[in-house]
């Protein structure tokens, strides 16, 4: 413990990439990931994560997902068209383009990102707030 600080646990934002789909990559069809997965090409399908207590999924700038994704955190950068289900933090960046719903734990827009859909809390099992 560093300046009375204590270590998180629970849901990590991940912040290592353990695999890469470059921007000349196309896949068609749905796609299952652990830990950190960074997409700069296309996925035409789904795109989720295994436990949905832990992975990030990052799209880079020329990244696009045409298909719904299920994950614990996503990054935006490039485009999504599906509905975002993310039980953690949805972080939408400058230029970031979402068509669809937004199901979210967190949520981070930044000045230029659009969404073109609705925006959902996602409220923890238990909560009654």
């Amino acid at each position: 413990m560093l300046f009375g600080r204590s270590k998180k646990r629970g849901d990590p934002l991940q912040e290592r990439i353990d695999c890469l789909i470059g921007a000349d990559a196309s896949i068609q069809g749905d796609l299952v990931f652990t830990g950190g997965l960074r997409i700069d090409g296309r996925i035409t399908g789904d795109v989720a994560v295994a436990r949905i207590d832990a992975g990030t999924l990052t799209i880079g700038d020329q990244g696009c997902i045409e298909g719904d994704v299920r994950v614990s955190h996503v990054i935006v950068y490039g485009e999504i068209r599906g509905t975002v289900y993310a039980t953690g933090l949805v972080d939408v960046r400058p230029n970031a383009r979402i068509w669809g719903d937004v199901h979210y734990g967190s949520l981070e827009m930044q000045a230029g990102a659009l969404i073109e859909g609705h925006l959902i809390k996602h409220r923890p099992v238990g909560s009654t707030q």
